[in-house]
C-alpha cells in the first residue's frame, strides 16, 4: 500500500442557524412528514437567513478548520472552494472567503461538480501536495441552496438545506495512528455527460440568459428528474468506491466507516449494501440537515470526528454522487 502524501490537517464546518422541518414544510406544499421520511430520511434541514452569502458560511467553516490545523490564513497556498450556489457570477466565491479569512495573495478558485464537488477539491488538493506545488491547500464545499431551490415544488424543496464543511489538506509527513499511516489514501473523479439535464439549474448562463420570462419559468431553480438520477446513483457509487479500494488492494471488510454524501437515504442505504458493509459502518446526519450537496460529507465527518465516533486511524471511505452527472470517492486513514 502506498504511504500517503498528504492528509487532513484540520477540519471544521458551519450550519446556519434557521430549522426548517417537515411540519413547515406542510404548510408550503403539499406534502407530510411521513411522505418525505419514507421517500428520503430527511425530518429538518438548515436555512440561512437573508442577510448570509455563500461565501460567509465558507469562512465561518474555514476558520474552524485552520484553528484545527493549528495554522493562520496567511500558510494557506491555496483555496478551492466547491459551489453551485456562488455569491455572484463572478469573480470566484473562493475570492470573498480569502477576504473573510485573511489569507494573503494565494491563487483562490472556486470548482463547480456539484455534489461530488468536496471529493474532487480533496483529489485535486492531494495532487498539487503529492507534486510539491502547494504545501496547504484549504477545500471547502458549501451551498447556500434555499436560495435556488423552487418552494412550491415538493419533489425539490423537501431536499435541500444550506451549510458548509471544510478540510485544511497538508503534507503527511509520515503521520501514523494505530500502526496505520494517517493520510488521503486513494481518490477517483468521474463525469458522464450524457444525463447533464437530469440535475440542472437551466437558466443564469450564455444558452439562457435571465431575462423576465427565464424568471417566470422559474429558470433559476433548481430542475431534477429524480428517476433518472436513482438509476445510476447506485451503481456510480459502488463502482467507484470499488475503485478507490481497489487501487489499495483493500476490501470493504478493511474499512471502519463509509461517509456518503447525504442525498437520499435509501439511495445511501443501497450504495453501502452493494459494497457488503453493515449498515452500522455508515455514517449519518441527512435526518437533521438534509441534501447540503457539496457541504455534505465534509460537515458530516467533521460532526463525526469532533463526537469521537471516528477516531484517529480509522479508515473512512467517502463517496458522492451530483449533477454533471459527477461522482467521485476517496479512501483516507483519519
Amino acid at each position: 500500500m502506498t504511504q500517503p502524501a498528504s492528509r487532513i490537517l484540520g477540519m471544521g464546518h458551519f450550519l446556519p442557524p434557521i430549522v426548517r422541518t417537515n411540519s413547515d414544510l406542510e404548510k408550503m406544499v403539499d406534502t407530510s412528514d411521513a411522505w418525505i421520511v419514507e421517500r428520503t430520511g430527511i425530518r429538518e434541514r438548515r436555512i440561512a437567513p437573508e442577510s448570509m452569502v455563500t461565501s460567509d458560511m465558507a469562512a465561518a467553516a474555514a476558520k474552524l478548520a485552520l484553528e484545527q490545523a493549528e495554522l493562520e490564513a496567511k500558510d494557506l497556498d491555496m483555496i478551492l472552494v466547491a459551489t453551485v450556489t456562488p455569491d455572484v457570477p463572478m469573480p470566484a466565491t473562493a475570492v470573498f472567503v480569502q477576504e473573510k479569512i485573511g489569507a494573503s495573495n494565494c491563487p483562490s478558485m472556486d470548482l463547480s461538480a456539484a455534489c461530488a464537488g468536496f471529493v474532487f477539491g480533496l483529489s485535486l488538493a492531494d495532487s498539487l501536495i503529492r507534486s510539491g506545488a502547494m504545501r496547504h491547500v484549504l477545500v471547502v464545499g458549501v451551498e447556500l441552496l434555499s436560495r435556488v431551490v423552487d418552494w412550491s415544488d415538493r419533489t425539490t424543496c423537501v431536499l435541500f438545506g444550506d451549510g458548509a464543511g471544510a478540510a485544511v489538506v497538508g503534507p503527511a509527513g509520515g503521520a501514523m495512528a494505530r500502526d496505520r499511516p494517517r493520510g488521503i489514501m486513494s481518490t477517483r473523479m468521474n463525469t458522464d455527460a450524457t444525463l447533464a439535464n437530469s440535475l440542472t439549474i437551466p437558466g443564469g448562463g450564455s444558452a439562457r440568459p435571465m431575462s423576465p420570462i427565464a424568471l417566470e419559468q422559474k429558470l433559476n431553480k433548481i430542475h431534477m428528474r429524480g428517476q433518472d438520477i436513482f438509476k445510476v446513483a447506485v451503481k456510480n457509487l459502488q463502482s467507484s468506491s470499488q475503485a478507490a479500494l481497489d487501487d489499495l488492494g483493500m476490501t470493504g471488510a478493511d474499512l471502519d466507516w463509509i461517509c456518503p454524501h447525504q442525498a437520499n437515504l435509501r439511495i445511501i442505504d443501497l450504495a453501502v449494501s452493494k459494497l457488503g458493509l453493515p449498515r452500522d459502518k455508515m455514517l449519518t446526519n441527512i435526518e437533521r440537515v438534509g441534501n447540503t450537496s457539496s457541504a455534505s460529507i465534509p460537515i458530516l465527518l467533521d460532526e463525526s470526528v469532533k463526537s469521537g465516533k471516528v477516531r484517529p486511524g480509522d479508515r473512512v471511505l467517502m463517496c458522492a454522487l451530483g449533477a454533471g452527472i459527477s461522482w467521485g470517492s476517496a479512501v483516507i486513514t483519519v
